[in-house]
């Protein structure tokens, strides 16, 4: 069973009913799932999460699914959260931790949102669902629509990374590529969704995807045995990340789970794609198109995201901060956790390092703060990231 009431949207507040299928209000705002919560506080406490199942369905009643039937899952979740010692040092922040999405079946965060996104894909009837994606979204939700017997359509940009388009079409994803940016490739899919009734899965064009997205907020909590900690650094592209653990964040507090409290949200993005950073350094509530967007981190090369004003509020009011790297720190980021750590993490996670490392020379991340880095996947997706020579040695040569 589910807890949902209804749905509600973030810009007006009006209301829409849980059981119907919507995308957006009326007003063009993102819809958000809003639950019973005194209902779950009834329905399970802390201590019964530990024997559960270790995915992100041990929340089950923190999610949308009506009848448990209907739940498509692949594993997803209940991802490694390591405390990085010597990343920790080399940033100057002793109490260091990444979360390490790049442990979820589809190797990114992406599987959480398609998780629950199908689900309710599944429990509406729908028979064809269509996506713009810079890459990783599309495989995540190809795959989850394979497991459900869906129809999945995805337009990604032509330069978006080739084991993705891979990964769609191996999942018998319709996958085509267009010559421009994810903007672009949403112009796309919202003619198709228009003229042949698909349903449109861009991100926070469905209520969904945020609430899978949610649970990283709340397995960090439970790991950290329901300490807050300092610090989140989220790589943001659509943001929903973020939105999610924002969301997660009220939803303990009014259960009592949790104090008042804030982790700083702080919003990451490249110098190449920066509209929420240059609407953060500006003031202002949403964010403009961002022209020319560019970045080797294709997660974050999002020109204009429709949650835009939800990562800006969620930043502001737990004194969190946006800030933007360049693609040569991203690099360093991320190779800097890979030869310290062993972990090989994503473009966008190398971001979010350089980010924390800027953050702590300029003084607004303190050396002694607990501090959370998302690694938003794998770098193992990334392979075009690096370029190098090997030495080939003969068969009787020395090293």
């Amino acid at each position: 069973m589910s807890y949902v009431t209804h749905l509600e949207c973030a810009k007006c507040r009006h209301t829409y009913s849980s059981s119907e299928v919507y995308n957006l209000c009326a007003c063009g705002g993102p819809l958000l799932v809003r639950y019973d919560l005194g209902r779950v506080k009834a329905a399970v406490t802390k201590e019964a999460l530990a024997g559960r199942v270790a995915s992100m369905w041990r929340y089950r009643e923190f999610l949308p699914v009506e009848d448990d039937s209907n739940i498509v899952s692949l594993g997803e979740g209940m991802t490694p959260l390591l405390k990085t010692p010597r990343l920790g040092k080399a940033i100057g922040i002793e109490d260091l931790w990444v979360k390490d999405e790049g442990m979820n079946p589809t190797g990114t965060f992406k599987s959480r949102g398609a998780a629950t996104g199908m689900s309710k894909v599944k429990e509406f009837g729908l028979k064809t669902v269509a996506m713009p994606t810079a890459g990783n979204a599309g495989g995540a939700w190809s795959a989850y629509a394979a497991r459900a017997g869906v129809e999945m359509v995805v337009v990604m940009p032509v330069d978006a990374p080739a084991i993705t388009m891979k990964e769609c079409y191996a999942y018998g994803a319709r996958t085509y590529l267009v010559k421009g940016l994810i903007s672009d490739a949403g112009k796309i899919v919202g003619k198709a969704v228009k003229k042949y009734g698909y349903f449109d899965a861009s991100t926070l064009k469905e209520p969904y995807r945020i609430e899978g997205k949610k649970t990283m907020g709340l397995e960090i909590l439970e790991q950290f045995g329901w300490e807050v900690p300092d610090a989140i650094l989220y790589p943001t592209g659509g943001g929903v990340g973020l939105i999610g653990i924002w969301k997660a964040l009220d939803e303990l507090e009014e259960m009592g789970w949790i104090g008042s409290k804030r982790p700083k949200l702080i919003s990451v993005q490249a110098k190449g794609c920066m509209p929420i950073v240059k609407a953060w350094n500006e003031g202002k509530e949403a964010s403009e198109f961002f022209q020319g967007a560019h970045t080797l981190a294709g997660g974050v090369r999002v020109p204009k995201a429709l949650g835009d004003f939800i990562v800006l509020k969620a930043c502001r009011e737990t004194g969190g901060t946006a800030i933007a790297v360049s693609d040569e720190d991203i690099l360093k980021g991320t190779f800097l956790a890979s030869r310290d750590e062993g972990m090989f993490i994503c473009p966008e996670g190398g971001a979010a390092v350089a980010a924390a490392q800027q953050l702590r020379q300029s003084g607004f991340l303190g050396a002694h703060e607990r501090v959370v880095i998302l690694n938003t996947g794998s770098g193992l997706k990334y392979p075009e990231i690096i370029d190098v020579d090997l030495p080939i040695l003969e068969i009787d040569e020395e090293i």
